[in-house]
């Protein structure tokens, strides 16, 4: 069996070298992406992250690996092509995180269907050789039966495309592994106080662990800023005085039960009555219903949803699926933000740009922000260029393209959550078997295992219940309720596992249920 992840040996690791080639700041889809490229090019490569690992933006997404259609719509072909590529490689570098979802767009207009029927053949087209699949028109009869549950109202068709789907959190733990498994070091819980500058120049991090409170100085040739939303404050740590680039926006999804959309397809709405974009998508045995752009005026690790939002896909889920939910028919409700770079003529958060900006201060400070989930590793590729450059490194080629991502395995797959451990999972397997207990579930309502709770502080550098709830598994996102449910006896596992004070569970237990109640919905 594989040893296991010790977080105290890797942050003595971060603290002991004299010099690393690149030191990047912010452990989302961004900078792990970031960290990847590095690594496997062969540079001395330290990721930290001021929490845990894609605890923000990285795992609040649609769960979508696309190319992205209302793109299109919006005449960004740059960002379609590169989308469609870099979907490709997600799909063939991490196939038990990564795969094809059919997606089907209701038509309940005639003109709908030669519309949309157009575009998303044209959508087929610009995937060249990443077509998963040959869109087609549908009659009303064949989209009522590949989407049970959609209102039959006016319905004329339908037309069928094929897009990508992934679990967003459980891929940025797959690209943690990947990082440690080509010899990168990457440590949360440890923010970036300060940068550490010779005359105008920056060499280094001042870096606080938050378990213990200390801070120690790290020496690094570059640093890569790679926070996603909070980018803005480590470029005021540079210079307080220099202006923000980002302009926040906020999704919200509310998850149900799959009796509301029973079939294997996904639900897509090109246009809402408010111009939006809706998808309904199948999840873990769920279906996960979103999005909305509310802009929003700072970034929060925890954002809260606004009324507007949970009035809007309430009443869209009425109107698309035949039924207003209730309050306990959400079973989980969160709510993401986006960075998007800012410009001057959008007269929307919906209209901002959704690719990647390299900004590089006059004190070298290397900044990536904007983008998207689909083209984490294009935007890490173009980063680790721009920076490997910047400080003299040897040039060396990307390897990225083609690299399996930890955890790959050849598919067919079973359907089932334990997919998303891969080829971990017969080790997984071994390390519950020791005792009958751990093979127990979690909790009766979620698909997980005790034995996963000690998996993920063992292996995957876990430490609090909501990095397990949340992160780890997806309990939280899946069944809020059940999940609170759960956290006491996650926090008991979790506290064998690290050695923890029953002082610390309560602790945990307390802030974990806190913060879980802000995925419920009420009904307002």
């Amino acid at each position: 069996m594989a040893s296991g992840l010790s977080r105290s040996d890797l942050l003595r690791a971060a603290a002991d070298a004299d010099e690393w080639d690149l030191l990047i700041i912010g452990g989302g889809a961004t900078g792990l992406g970031a960290a990847v490229e590095a690594a496997s090019r062969g540079y001395r490569t330290l990721l930290v992250e001021a929490r845990d690992f894609a605890c923000a933006t990285s795992s609040r997404s649609t769960k979508l690996v696309h190319g992205g259609v209302r793109y299109l719509k919006q005449g960004d072909l740059k960002l379609v092509l590169e989308a469609l590529a870099e979907r490709g490689r997600m799909l063939r570098n991490a196939p038990h995180l990564a795969h094809r979802q059919s997606f089907i767009v209701p038509a309940y207009s005639w003109i709908d269907v030669p519309f949309y029927g157009t575009g998303l053949t044209a959508y087929d087209l610009l995937a060249r050789s990443e077509r998963l699949g040959r869109s087609r028109i549908l009659t009303r009869k064949q989209t009522l039966g590949a989407l049970p549950g959609v209102n039959p109202n006016h319905l004329h068709g339908g037309i069928l495309y094929y897009d990508g789907q992934f679990d967003d959190a459980r891929y940025a733990i797959a690209l943690l592994r990947t990082v440690i498994d080509l010899n990168g070091v990457a440590v949360n819980y440890a923010s970036a106080t300060a940068l550490l500058k010779e005359g105008s120049l920056i060499r280094g991090v001042r870096l606080r662990d938050a378990e213990t409170g200390s801070e120690f100085d790290v020496r690094a040739k570059v640093v890569i800023n790679a926070t996603g939303i909070f980018s803005d404050s480590i470029r005021h740590l540079d210079d307080p005085q220099t202006p923000p680039v980002l302009t926040v926006s906020q999704g919200t999804h509310f998850v149900l039960p799959r009796r509301f959309l029973s079939g294997d397809a996904a639900l897509m709405i090109p246009k809402t009555s408010d111009n939006r974009v809706l998808f309904a998508i199948p999840w873990h045995d769920h279906v996960v219903v979103g999005t909305t752009d509310e802009p929003v005026p700072r970034p929060d690790y925890e954002p809260h949803s606004l009324a507007s939002e949970r009035q809007f896909l309430a009443a869209n889920i009425e109107r698309y699926l035949g039924t207003r939910p209730n309050p306990e028919d959400v079973l989980s409700m969160w709510t993401g933000q986006r960075p998007l770079v800012r410009q001057s003529d959008a007269s929307s958060t919906a209209a901002l740009s959704r690719d990647h900006t390299i900004l590089i201060s006059p004190s070298r400070l290397v900044t990536i922000t904007g983008g998207k989930w689909t083209t984490y590793r294009k935007m890490g590729e173009d980063v680790i260029d721009r920076a490997a450059k910047l400080a003299n490194l040897p040039a060396r080629p990307s390897v990225t393209r083609d690299l399996k991502l930890h955890g790959w395995s050849a598919p067919p797959f079973s359907n089932t959550w334990d997919d998303v451990y891969g080829s971990d999972l017969p080790e997984l397997n071994v390390f519950a078997s020791r005792d009958a207990a751990l093979n127990e579930p979690l909790h009766p309502r979620l698909p997980f295992r005790k034995a996963e709770v000690l998996w993920a502080a063992t292996y995957t550098l876990a430490r609090t219940v909501d990095d397990v709830l949340a992160r780890r598994t997806r309990a939280l996102f899946l069944d809020a309720r059940a999940a609170i449910e759960a956290a006491p006896e996650t926090a008991r596992l979790l506290a064998f596992a690290l050695d923890r004070t029953p002082e610390w569970q309560a602790e945990q237990i307390e802030a974990f249920r806190a913060l879980a109640q802000n995925y419920i919905w009420n009904g307002d």
